[in-house]
């Protein structure tokens, strides 16, 4: 290759390898705006919050501050839901979007309402699909599993067709240790489940479980003692 040459193809090199680290770069800047720009919205106080996370008749349609704290969640989820397979990819992305996050991995897509409501303890696992409506706390054990598509929803509404118009509630959700998840199940807004229990694919669970029991069916009610 002669000297020509070699500038030729250094000038192509460095054309192409330009652009790329600027868009790296970019993406760098934008991923840290972002990060740091979490704690200050979240911290913003609100009475409709408040009244969210007290149980109370709330209207997050009318509070700009909710409004800022749902858009956020909105794209700390988004950065989850782009990226890899690496575990370590996500985790800081979940450290962020959740109240308290120790160790797990959360597969794509996943979805929350503000994230920083729900609070995980260690070891825990999120299958494709899943969903968090955490307009009340919601508090999940340590080894606990999600299977795809799980639904847990702490929001609610009122059955009263006129005051669904004008508020919304939220009631909070536990979830103790070792429990397990099954596809498409729906946890609803106020249940608590205890420890080592399994919920079955499918079911609804609308009352509170107690530990060590299978549950499955709609609405679910308790198959069998398995601890």
């Amino acid at each position: 290759m002669d000297d020509r040459t070699k500038w030729v193809v250094a000038g192509v090199a460095i054309g192409i390898a330009t652009p790329l680290a600027t868009a790296w770069v970019l993406r760098r800047l934008r991923e840290a705006l972002l990060l740091s720009s979490v704690d200050g919205i979240r911290a913003q106080p609100s009475q409709e919050e408040e009244n969210m996370l007290a149980g109370r008749p709330y209207n997050p349609g009318k509070c700009d501050i909710l409004q800022s704290k749902l858009q956020m969640s909105k794209k700390l989820c988004a950065e989850i839901n782009k990226l890899d397979g690496l575990p370590a990819s996500r985790d800081k992305w979940c450290r962020k979007l959740f109240g308290k996050w120790s160790t797990g991995y959360v597969e794509p897509p996943f979805y929350a309402d503000y994230g920083y409501h729900t609070e995980i303890g260690d070891n825990f696992y999120c299958n494709h699909g899943c969903v968090i409506l955490d307009c009340g706390k919601v508090t999940i054990g340590n080894n606990v599993f999600l299977a795809p598509y799980v639904g847990i929803y702490a929001a609610t509404h009122p059955l009263d067709s006129k005051a669904r118009l004008d508020y919304e509630l939220g009631n909070p959700i536990v979830i103790g240790d070792d429990v397990w998840i099954g596809a498409n199940a729906t946890i609803c807004p106020g249940v608590t489940i205890g420890s080592r229990v399994v919920i079955a694919a499918g079911a609804v669970v609308a009352k509170d479980v107690p530990d060590g029991v299978l549950v499955a069916g709609v609405p679910a009610k308790v198959i069998k003692q398995i601890t």
